[in-house]
């Protein structure tokens, strides 16, 4: 896929949304056997955008200590 999934600091419904529609436009030719490696591979773009949005969060709760 040619974009990159953004998601907000606050995880909003929209965010849900985007990533359902994301998913099956990903999704939405592949056969059953694809979609199983597809949804059953680590994504480690996923992972690393998880881990500096953590990151971002833990910093803004120190700043308010």
């Amino acid at each position: 896929m040619a974009h990159t999934l953004e998601i907000s600091p606050d995880f909003t419904i929209e965010d849900i949304h985007r990533i359902r529609e994301y998913n099956y436009e990903a999704t939405k030719h592949m056969t059953v056997a694809e979609k199983l490696h597809y949804y059953n591979t680590p994504r480690t773009d996923a992972e690393e955008q998880i881990e500096r949005l953590r990151v971002k969060r833990k910093n803004v709760d120190l700043t308010n200590v």
